[in-house]
């Protein structure tokens, strides 16, 4: 028995590391038409993103003509304090705001008035936060079209009388702010930018979308500078995305690996890029990430572990009244490559527990006196990856065969003399010593 309770303490020990660490990553996001709000998912590694809150919203808008929550963006200020800007509207010339201390409870939500100067704007687009720790400014930059403004492109009938260009604003605690200014104006129609640090080479990495229309571009660059007050280089990388049509790029540092990630909006599903040397070179990692379902445009942003534990913990409803809902799964008789698909799918369904091994001692001890639990481990911190609580159960239900043949006597007997062969659940008395001794060998 020793030996067993030694070894459920490795198991759960072994789980627990799973969590246990310095840094952790959200993301914020939008779905469908955004009028339900902002939306978080959270990973460990980078490429497994789960949502938060089971997926429904944290915040509701409340301002804007449209009252939408399209492309949230959320930086951490150093006394840890949580901003966020959105798009608020298709045709809004001002862009929300609001602020958190938990990414649960938020301030009232303000409309900052970025473009109200500009009577013939036509929109403020995907705002992004950015915070200079050597000036300890935050800037805030976005995407607008003025007719007329600047170098004319080519467009689509779709997209006539669309060419935009990167504005922005600063400030210190968003009250007050820095009059509109050019933030980033290529030959090129310009979308969504996004800055992030790299913490290697100390620089600043801005990814950037070619919104050209005719030819079409709709790909990914990268520009580079030193000192954000100084600005970016015009002059942009070759795209980082390949013949598929990407836009919201949300850069992100995990260790040394700079990864891109995009909406393939016309393949309705989030793709990744990936530099492992600080974004001299791609690869395209599309098919090694995953996302919530139907994710659009957000920030992805580094944390301290224990800021998504405390969002995984929160509940909106007192215990009291919740109901746990769980699934029985047989992690041994499904091929191991499934494992990690079945997980994933009962998180995303809602469950909040499965559980093992009720029918599995033929796999635990296949001989006996040989035991294997590596299967088991594994099946256990798989499914904890995936925030699901495990039910270990135990097996005497079901006998292996050797014990069976071994034992004959520990076999069933109908009252009408029959004796029950194996194969079948429950076909063994635990009335008789010899089947005693072996589930209490280990005393």
């Amino acid at each position: 028995m020793k030996k067993v309770v030694i070894w459920i303490a490795l198991s759960l020990w072994s789980v627990m590391t799973i969590f246990a660490g310095e840094t952790a990553y959200l993301f914020s996001y939008f779905i469908n038409d955004s009028k339900d709000g902002l939306h978080l998912a959270y990973s460990y590694d980078g490429l497994n993103w789960l949502p938060l809150h089971g997926g429904r919203s944290y915040l509701t808008p409340a301002v804007g003509k449209d009252k939408l929550m399209r492309d949230p963006s959320i930086c951490q200020s150093p006394d840890g304090t949580f901003h966020m800007v959105w798009t608020s509207s298709w045709t809004d010339r001002i862009i929300g705001y609001a602020s958190s201390r938990d990414l649960v409870h938020w301030s009232e939500q303000q409309a900052i008035p970025v473009m109200m100067h500009e009577p013939d704007a036509h929109n403020c687009w995907a705002p992004e936060l950015f915070y200079d720790e050597p000036s300890q400014t935050y800037y805030i930059f976005w995407t607008t079209t003025i007719p007329g403004r600047h170098k004319e492109v080519a467009t689509s009938e779709s997209e006539k009388g669309l060419n935009h260009r990167i504005y922005y604003v600063t400030t210190k605690d968003f009250r007050t702010f820095s009059k509109t200014k050019m933030f980033f104006n290529p030959d090129f129609s310009v979308i969504d930018a996004a800055i992030v640090k790299d913490p290697k080479r100390e620089d600043l990495i801005m990814v950037v979308k070619n919104e050209n229309s005719n030819p079409p571009e709709k790909n990914l660059r990268v520009t580079r500078t030193k000192k954000i007050e100084k600005g970016f280089p015009t002059q942009v990388s070759a795209s980082i995305t390949g013949k598929y049509w990407a836009e919201g790029p949300a850069p992100l540092f995990v260790g040394d690996t700079l990864y891109v990630y995009f909406d393939k909006y016309r393949d309705h599903r989030y793709g990744a890029v990936r530099s492992l040397d600080h974004g001299e070179t791609w690869e395209d990692v599309s098919d090694q990430v995953s996302f919530p379902r139907g994710i659009r445009h957000g920030t992805a942003f580094a944390v301290d572990a224990s800021v998504v534990e405390a969002l995984k913990k929160k509940s909106w409803f007192n215990d009291k009244d919740l109901t746990l809902t769980g699934v029985y799964y047989y992690p041994e008789h499904w091929d191991e490559s499934q494992w990690e698909r079945d997980f994933k799918k009962m998180h995303e369904l809602g469950f909040e527990f499965t559980h093992f091994a009720e029918f599995a001692w033929a796999q635990l001890e296949p001989e006996e006196g040989r035991y294997d639990f590596a299967w088991l481990d594994k099946a256990v911190a798989l499914a904890a990856k995936y925030d699901l609580k495990v039910i270990m159960c135990t097996s005497t239900a079901t006998p292996p065969v050797w014990m069976s043949r071994k034992y004959p006597e520990i076999l069933l007997k109908n009252e009408d003399g029959t004796i029950l062969d194996h194969g079948a659940r429950q076909h063994a008395s635990i009335c008789f010593a010899s089947l005693q001794g072996i589930i209490i060998q280990d005393d």
